[in-house]
């Protein structure tokens, strides 16, 4: 195990298959502990009856095949003694004159335990019920089998290194209540399912999703392994399927129907599972079985650096477009449910907004008119109000001039720059020195002009901040930080991008289409400093603040996973290799801790707005955190990071 970063490497394997031929099998499954000890693989499952076939009938019967399967047991141990890597393998055995469906579990030569399966199917293509028996009811039992004494039952959970794991067989997952699940509740992260379960139209579809489910329910890795190639095709075909699903994401898929052995490898974040359970207060069942936990002795795995996993840069944006349109169509449909709650409640049918021609107030505009369409109101009473400034750019202005005529809103062009100037005066401001006072007095001015519209027409201002830049604190207090409902306040900017992007191109033509593109193309700034000669925006906020990209993959890690910040250098290194090296991660992510504790006295005041995703900063709701929390810890533990690289 990876005991820096909490990972397991796992797999689930499919080698070929002999009938009734136990030591060819038992040979089979040797190559298959070889291959996967040379991968660093810590525990490797293999699908059900695997050392005998699971189509073998009533050949399982024979004392000779049962004698044979229990010697092929033994010699598989005898030739793993030296690899550390744990095998569970399917075989049958008798115990007090029953024949028992089971699951052998052993490594560096010891037999650790046998479970045998709980429920035997009789129905349609399964005739189990003619050779098996129930192992349900057998629990606190020994048995002695392949010349060693071990644990037998269904009671059984594995500690290996300090990670309990559970296994079951085939039918146990597909019924209400699996043994998984209460093997679950009782400790174990890691589940393993050795499975026959033979192929059919549209079967594979529902398979995956119910391990996926399953891995979700039970906040666990489930590790799935199906017979395949050399399984009688009399009656079925057995496609072979390896599966690995972690918390509800499937990490594996074996290919189907090949002739050969596979093994689907994945790295397990067994850390992050249990951050998940802990935070879940409700994960427990009362009633749940009492398990015998196995001490599982055998020395560690080598573990490979590298890891056996697809890290996404993008943690809240599906990677596929599909998804990604899917992801786009629920965000617009929370943010107006969300308002047109708001707006019913308060019998309020004006809205005011800023639009300033930038990403968030453009993601604002688009959400405020699908509420009104919702609730069949005039999008006449949506008040757009341009206030140019003395950072305002020509480009920035007229989308937001095209955007709000073209989705059929009332426009307002209102300048700043006469009240800010006299405001100015009034407190002794030199505005050539452009301080943060003269940045944040033009955005507190915004706001005002906001609230005053809104007074004047009993409107209702709509915030457009985002929750990236809620989480950095990048907003002015008492400026765009406040509103009357933040429709934007748990939407990412890395969503916010492709949301528009979405809209632009499945929404919109014309004009309001080449308007939202090239707010999409235009670089993000609050536009509080003059431009350039050329008229192009002077300041851009992410070479102030760092790359959104990162800091919503950093706030995804921290709120979401919590994890520690090691770890997030580590896979931002690897989600980020090529466009970040490693000292900059560094250096963005001390400014991200260092914001985003500093600045919670404006996210303990923000206003009400819908949560959108897994993440969300409301103090009322997902992020209680007290305004005066030092962030040294976090800090000391990326300063140590950096001394190590530079000592390289």
């Amino acid at each position: 195990m990876n005991n820096q970063y909490g990972y397991m490497r796992v797999a689930a394997a499919v080698p070929r298959v002999h009938i009734a031929d136990a030591h060819s099998n038992a040979v089979g499954a040797l190559k298959i502990m070889e291959d996967a000890f040379r991968e660093g693989v810590e525990i490797v499952v293999m699908p059900e009856l695997s050392l005998v076939g699971y189509t073998c009938g009533d050949m399982v019967l024979q004392k000779k095949l049962l004698s044979d399967s229990e010697k092929a047991l033994a010699w598989l141990m005898q030739e793993t003694a030296d690899i550390p890597t744990i095998g569970i393998v399917g075989l049958p055995v008798v115990y007090a004159d029953r024949l028992y469906n089971c699951a052998a579990i052993f490594g560096q030569g010891q037999l650790w335990g046998i479970v045998p399966k709980s429920y035997i199917p009789n129905y349609g293509e399964f005739s189990e019920l003619r050779w098996w028996v129930s192992g349900y009811s057998i629990k606190d039992r020994m048995i002695r089998f392949a010349g060693q004494e071990c644990p037998f039952g269904s009671d059984l959970l594995f500690d290996i290194h300090g990670v309990e794991f559970g296994v079951e067989i085939c039918e146990d997952m597909w019924v209400p209540v699996p043994p998984s699940s209460m093997q679950a509740v009782q400790g174990a992260k890691l589940l393993f399912n050795l499975s026959a379960s033979p192929e059919s139209v549209c079967k594979h579809d529902y398979l995956i999703s119910l391990i996926a489910e399953q891995s979700s329910r039970t906040m666990s890795a489930y590790i799935y392994a199906s017979s395949g190639h050399g399984e009688s095709s009399s009656d079925l075909v057995f496609a072979g399927n390896a599966v690995v699903a972690e918390l509800g994401k499937v990490l594996g898929v074996s290919e189907r129907f090949v002739r050969n052995d596979r093994m689907v490898i994945a790295d397990i974040d067994v850390e992050y599972i249990s951050t998940r359970r802990t935070a879940r207060n409700t994960f427990y069942y009362p009633e749940a079985p009492e398990m015998r936990v196995v001490e599982i002795e055998v020395d560690e795995v080598l573990y490979k650096g590298d890891i056996r996993r697809h890290i996404e840069p993008l943690y809240f944006v599906p990677e596929d477009e599909a998804s990604r349109g899917v992801h786009c169509r629920e965000v617009f449909a929370i943010q107006s449910a969300g308002l047109a709650q708001r707006l019913e409640h308060t019998s309020c049918e004006t809205v005011v907004l800023g639009v300033s021609g930038g990403l968030d107030s453009t993601l604002a505009l688009l959400a405020v008119c699908d509420t009104y369409d919702l609730l069949g109101l005039d999008r006449k009473n949506i008040i757009g109000v341009t206030m140019p400034g003395f950072g305002t750019t020509g480009r920035t202005y007229q989308n937001a001039l095209t955007m709000v005529k073209e989705l059929g809103c009332t426009l307002r062009e209102i300048s700043i720059k006469d009240a800010c100037e006299q405001h100015f005066k009034d407190i002794g401001l030199n505005k050539e020195e452009c301080s943060v006072a003269y940045e944040n007095s033009q955005a507190r001015e915004r706001t005002q002009i906001l609230m005053d519209v809104a007074n004047m027409c009993g409107g209702m201002v709509i915030g457009t901040g985002d929750m990236s830049e809620l989480a950095l604190g990048w907003a002015t207090y008492n400026g765009d930080q406040m509103s009357m409902y933040g429709i934007n306040s748990s939407v990412p900017k890395t969503m916010v991008k492709y949301m528009v992007e979405w809209y632009a191109n499945n929404r919109a033509d014309g004009a309001l289409r080449e308007a939202l593109l090239d707010v999409v193309a235009t670089p993000v700034s609050p536009e509080l400093l003059p431009p350039t000669e050329g008229d192009d925006i002077a300041q851009k906020t992410e070479d102030l603040v760092g790359p959104y990209d990162l800091h919503d993959f950093f706030l995804y890690c921290t709120l979401r996973r919590r994890y520690a910040p090691s770890k997030i250098v580590m896979l931002a290194t690897i989600a980020f290799e090529g466009v970040h090296d490693k000292a900059t991660i560094i250096k963005w992510l001390k400014v991200f801790f260092r914001r985003f504790f500093s600045q919670q006295f404006k996210r303990s005041a923000m206003p009400d707005g819908p949560k959108v995703g897994c993440v969300g900063l409301s103090p009322r709701g997902d992020l209680h955190m007290p305004s005066d929390a030092h962030e040294c810890a976090w800090l000391q533990e990326l300063e140590d990071i950096e001394s190590e690289l530079d000592n390289l």
